[in-house]
């Protein structure tokens, strides 16, 4: 449901703002909010987890989701709309982080491996099914109906939390000492200037005094932060997990995907249709070369691991797909065919697919069970807000890239192509230095 509230509200925005007679900033907000709530709670809710219990922690995140979802469908305007969808990415990040602390403590060995392969499969079957359901759902019911069928759903989650419960014991620690409330404020504060930044760069300019004075702040707020963590007996984020470089080096690998995948999934259908001629169905059919590996390959890479293969080799092959594949998407032209495109887009999603799940089993099993949920609360919070990074500035780049070579003469769709070619060279560079960023600290931790 998670994925599916990100990728598939987008698809509604038009109606909702024929609707509600929305401005398009306030409308904007209504994939902002989910998102920035998200990213701003993540580690709170892992370490939260870690003190309260994963499941019981997971109750309140899908209770909350399930309550805003339904006030998303019954919003009267688009400003109790915004608010409602960031007091659903608050508890969407509950389900998140606690979700996949919860399979790290239930499940070891060769069983953790395949729950977490199974959990990449499920979130890459929102991320792709979303807009499919999405679009539909508001051409016979209405939009509306997308919050509610949201709310039906995390309510059946709920239903059967009772039995989870039964079944998964609750890690707690009677003694450990209550959450970090200061520390809590100053680290979404953090993130709060950061994500909001990088939403607003891309309409007041990367330089802009506002862009730049949110950065600042943050950044002091992150420096504040890290100085309360050394010091304090329960931090919302023990920043010896952070010492451990093979955890780090498995935490960078979804923020490649995000530069390298992310990107794709959002800005190749407009590519699609502005400089291939594809009608938006016919981009959506296409898409399915780029997130079908999404759908089969984490089973298969726990599968691998399963008969021998290293997890390390399966990471970086993963890696070595995100680069290999946006190398290979500069082939895209006005005249490519679908076929030509296959393979490029295959082995894209290749290297997000093959890593699904894997990543998390991998780095959480480098932590002690105790803190679990802070560490799972860490690599999501580096999930998503490096998707918010990645997302914005490929944006704003092909945008300002577009803008420039139109000045020039250059024909609107020729420009898109031009300064969309050159952002794939910009982010296969990306994951290839996050590449040997991970096989660097991979192996000083061996030495180690």
């Amino acid at each position: 449901m998670v994925p599916t509230s990100i990728s598939g509200t987008a698809v509604a925005l038009p109606a909702i703002g024929a609707d509600l007679h929305a401005s398009p900033a306030a409308l904007q907000w209504v994939v902002n909010a989910f998102n920035v709530a998200f990213a701003c709670f993540t580690l709170v809710w892992g370490s939260l987890a870690d003190l309260i219990g994963r499941v019981r922690a997971f109750a309140t995140g899908a209770a909350v989701f399930t309550a805003a979802s339904l006030a998303c469908a019954l919003a009267p305007d688009v400003y109790v709309l915004d608010a409602a969808r960031a007091l659903a990415g608050l508890g969407g990040a509950a389900v998140f982080a606690c979700g996949s602390a919860i399979i790290s403590t239930a499940f070891d060995g060769a069983a953790r491996a395949k729950a977490f392969a199974l959990f990449g499969t499920v979130a890459g079957v929102g991320v792709a099914l979303g807009p499919t359901v999405s679009g539909p759902a508001v051409d016979l019911l209405g939009w509306r109906w997308i919050f509610g069928l949201h709310a039906l759903a995390l309510a059946l989650v709920l239903v059967c939390l009772p039995a989870v419960a039964r079944t998964v014991g609750e890690p707690r620690n009677p003694a450990a000492p209550r959450l970090d409330v200061r520390g809590a404020a100053v680290f979404v504060l953090a993130m709060l200037a950061l994500t909001y930044a990088i939403v607003q760069g891309s309409q007041w300019g990367w330089t802009a005094p506002g862009t730049l004075g949110l950065l600042a702040a943050a950044l002091i707020l992150l420096v504040l932060f890290t100085a309360r963590s050394k010091r304090t007996e329960a931090p919302l984020l023990d920043l010896s997990v952070l010492r451990d470089q093979e955890f780090l080096a498995y935490c960078l690998v979804p923020v490649a995907a995000s530069f390298g995948f992310v990107t794709q999934l959002t800005y190749l259908p407009t590519y699609l249709t502005t400089v291939t001629g594809h009608s938006p169905s016919s981009a959506g059919a296409t898409m399915l070369l780029l997130t079908l590996p999404v759908l089969v390959l984490p089973l298969a890479g726990a599968k691998l691991v399963e008969r021998g293969t290293a997890a390390r080799s399966v990471v970086l092959a993963s890696l070595g797909f995100l680069v290999t594949g946006d190398l290979a998407l500069l082939v895209l032209g006005p005249d490519t065919s679908t076929l030509v495109m296959a393979a490029p887009m295959l082995l894209t999603g290749a290297g997000m697919g093959l890593s699904a799940g894997l990543v998390d089993a991998r780095a959480l099993a480098l932590v002690e069970p105790a803190k679990a949920g802070m560490a799972a609360g860490f690599l999501n919070t580096l999930r998503l807000g490096s998707e918010a990074v990645a997302v914005a500035v490929f944006g704003s780049a092909v945008a300002g890239l577009a803008a420039g070579r139109q000045d020039t003469g250059t024909a609107p769709a020729a420009a898109y192509d031009s300064a969309f070619h050159t952002l794939l060279g910009a982010m296969a560079a990306v994951c290839a230095v996050l590449a040997l960023v991970v096989i660097a600290w991979g192996r000083r931790q061996r030495r180690a």
